[in-house]
């Protein structure tokens, strides 16, 4: 179904053929990967140190470790050191890795509909209902869809 008027900014489709570059990519670059997402996951329950977080993902430790120090480079987790002998790190999330809750919710909402049978675990919010994730304009309150946002390029101007 199309808009009964069109939509400012650039049509996508219409640029010219070549890769991409753009934040989606980007984090991609840094989050596109199984382990690391059960990683964050596993974290934002609480769970701190290699071992725990190895048992509740079934990642092996080679891969889990090469993750954890991805995302460590790249900000979205900090080591914190709690036994000096041997030395033992537990990981946490930083800001950055925080700020991942809302995508992390709204995938696990998709896997519920899509990607699996019946959901294994249901969250709820503080006043007791289902977490449900929508994505709604923070200016007027209304929904995000494909249909309802346009994009922007920098150096090229809107179709008319």
């Amino acid at each position: 179904m199309t808009d009964p008027e069109p939509r400012p900014g650039v049509r996508m489709a219409d640029l010219p053929l070549g890769v991409r570059p753009c934040s989606l990519a980007a984090a991609l670059d840094v989050l596109g990967e199984k382990w690391s997402l059960l990683a964050i996951r596993e974290i934002g329950y609480g769970v701190h140190r290699f071992a725990r977080i190895a048992g509740y993902t079934g990642v092996s430790r080679d891969i889990l470790a090469d993750r954890l120090r991805k995302l460590e480079a790249a900000g979205v987790v900090e080591r914190r050191l709690y036994n000096e002998h041997p030395p033992r790190h537990e990981y946490h999330l930083t800001e950055a890795g925080r700020e991942l809750f809302p995508v992390m919710l709204a995938l696990s909402q998709w896997g519920d509909r899509w990607a699996v049978e019946s959901p294994v675990l249901v969250r709820r919010h503080s006043c007791g209902e289902r977490v449900q994730v929508d994505l709604v304009c923070h200016h007027c309150g209304r929904p995000i869809t494909n249909d309802t946002v346009h994009a922007e390029v920098d150096g090229v101007s809107p179709a008319s």
